[in-house]
């Protein structure tokens, strides 16, 4: 059984391969994508139940009653976080390589109990599955997710990486938290689900690399799991958005600010793609949470041309303002994000009418 940090009402002897055997006893199991689950974010629904995942943001909700909850998981490397949210109570699990068996909450009080499974790593990290859910009560009718839908693309700044960094550490996969990033912050203040489709270190064009034959942002809005060398495609009517918005450009800018045909001939290009995608959606475009002066002034001139040039009134630019991380990171910390979503919010709600 894989190591796990204990809380409160979590039992501290539940490392013995007994206890788990005699618990097991007259338990309830589920596959990950039984009704009983309520799922948000891009998933693969894998052939025995399991829901395979990568994104950052992607989660699994359920409710039960019993008094512990374990979880059949399985992941590709020893970067792949999550968060493991019990009535409330939130805690962080890095996951071991390979399948194990993982103990989220024990010696819980009978009656019902809510659970939250949220990824925290992005997909260079590690991808990871979730096969089964057990107890030792019943399971209740899967949570209900809001009706409304947003959809972000995004870089890292979109995937909330380095949100929990600590000064002296090094910023890892360990310090990312989605949960905390402007874009689930700003779900939460529109009560709406989101998806966090975005990749640390990659552009519109190029990666902060100056690379143009990795996967950008055309290429993994169209993927489930754009994982390499197979990636999972993703089928867009299987997520209906109201709203998009699309913060990208802060790596194309890295190693110099690009070309402006190029630039906007491929902005054009995705902004079209979403359009036919979506038919219903509003789609926002914005220069993201880190540019600022001519580097920020390039890219809001190219959102503008590209919104001329698309003609079309479901498309609109909303301003964000830059801000400079700290001395341990570039990315902006738990509180500028914060400061993002006051921002971009009020943009959004004009837009949105709601």
């Amino acid at each position: 059984m894989s190591r796990f940090r204990p809380q409160r009402r979590i039992k501290a002897a539940l490392t013995a391969a007994g206890w788990l055997a005699a618990s097991l006893a007259g338990s309830a199991t589920i596959p990950a994508a039984d009704p009983h689950v309520a799922r948000m974010g891009r998933t693969q629904t894998l052939a025995d139940g399991g829901v395979r995942f990568s994104y950052p943001g992607v989660s699994f909700q359920v409710s039960f009653e019993g008094t512990r909850l374990i979880a059949t998981m399985q992941a590709s490397g020893k970067q792949s976080y999550v968060d493991v949210i019990v009535d409330g109570e939130a805690r962080k699990l890095r996951l071991d390589e390979g399948r194990q068996t993982q103990v989220l909450a024990a010696g819980l009080a009978r009656g019902l109990h809510t659970a939250q499974i949220v990824n925290r790593s992005e997909t260079w990290q590690g991808n990871a599955a979730l096969l089964d859910l057990d107890t030792d009560g019943a399971w209740h009718a899967a949570p209900t997710l809001p009706d409304r839908k947003l959809l972000l693309l995004g870089d890292s700044v979109t995937c909330g990486a380095a949100i929990d960094r600590v000064p002296g550490e090094e910023n890892g996969a360990a310090s990312a938290n989605p949960r905390a990033s402007y874009g689930m912050l700003m779900a939460q203040q529109l009560n709406a689900q989101v998806q966090l489709v975005c990749y640390g270190g990659r552009g519109l064009v190029r990666t902060w690399e100056g690379k143009t034959n990795q996967l950008n942002l055309a290429d993994y809005y169209g993927m489930a799991l754009p994982t390499q060398p197979v990636a999972v495609p993703w089928d867009q009517r299987d997520y209906r958005p109201d709203a998009i918005l699309v913060a990208i450009g802060t790596n194309d800018m890295t190693t110099g600010i690009p070309e402006r045909e190029q630039y906007v001939t491929a902005y054009v290009s995705l902004v079209r793609t979403l359009l036919q995608d979506h038919p219903q959606a509003q789609i926002m475009l914005t220069e993201g949470g880190i540019l600022t002066g001519e580097k920020q002034a390039a890219l809001t001139a190219d959102i503008s041309e590209t919104i001329r040039r698309v003609g079309d009134p479901r498309v609109h630019a909303i301003a964000s303002k830059g801000y400079p991380g700290d001395a341990a990171n570039g990315h902006p910390t738990r509180a500028q994000n914060i400061s993002i979503v006051n921002d971009l919010l009020p943009q959004v709600r004009k837009v949105m009418r709601w």
